[in-house]
């Protein structure tokens, strides 16, 4: 069965439009059955309660860190959310990102925030190819830290290139730790207990049988 804060993640993101249903192109230039855009939590109360489902789904993953990274773009107001949730139940944690371009006046560089340094946890919202964490683990070795594990928001559990899933993948290539709210079994329990999305249910199995992973 599915835990709850899944389950609530789930129904919050079909809630604000985050999670929607149809044909949707993806990258890799499949039709999907659902597409999830995480920059549309684009309010404060959506914000904090994204950071608060963040935070939960970390400690319950025993990742050890000493501070969040979230690359840019939309990992940055992602690790900002969740440093806000973790000083709401007493856990002071730094975070930074990134710029896409490093500044050439003031403080300069390419970090924004604190210095990165001790076991840094990167946060995403999904992990499509693996480009974004492979640029982010060696950002975070070149400041002399190190990444101790990822965490995103949903886990699309499809094949990447090969046989394994791009969260498969990093897994493998990095031995890191990845943690998500929310996965694609996560999404086929909900929809078989919604009855308005019969129709739905049935697409993503369909989807599931041709690119899922085991």
């Amino acid at each position: 069965m599915m835990s709850n804060i899944s389950q609530d993640f789930i129904a919050f993101a079909i809630q604000k439009q985050v999670l929607k249903f149809g044909e949707f192109k993806t990258k890799a230039g499949r039709l999907s059955p659902y597409f999830f855009n995480a920059g549309l939590f684009n309010d404060g109360v959506s914000l904090l309660k994204l950071g608060e489902f963040y935070a939960e789904t970390i400690q319950k993953s025993g990742i050890q860190f000493d501070m969040l990274y979230g690359p840019a773009y939309k990992g940055i107001t992602l690790a900002a959310s969740i440093a806000i949730a973790f000083a709401k139940i007493g856990h002071n944690y730094p975070y930074a990102y990134n710029r896409k371009e490093a500044k050439d006046h003031g403080e300069g560089g390419m970090i924004v925030g604190a210095p990165l340094q001790g076991r840094v946890l990167i946060i995403d919202d999904v992990i499509s190819a693996g480009t974004s964490v492979r640029e982010s683990i060696e950002l975070i070795a070149q400041h002399g830290a190190y990444a101790c594990g990822v965490a995103i928001a949903l886990d699309r559990q499809e094949k990447g290139l090969g046989e394994l899933s791009a969260v498969q993948e990093v897994q493998a290539s990095y031995h890191l730790p990845v943690c998500s709210i929310a996965n694609l079994s996560d999404l086929l329990e909900y929809a078989s207990n919604q009855q308005d999305m019969a129709h739905h249910l049935l697409n993503i199995k369909l989807y599931r049988q041709r690119y899922g992973v085991t």
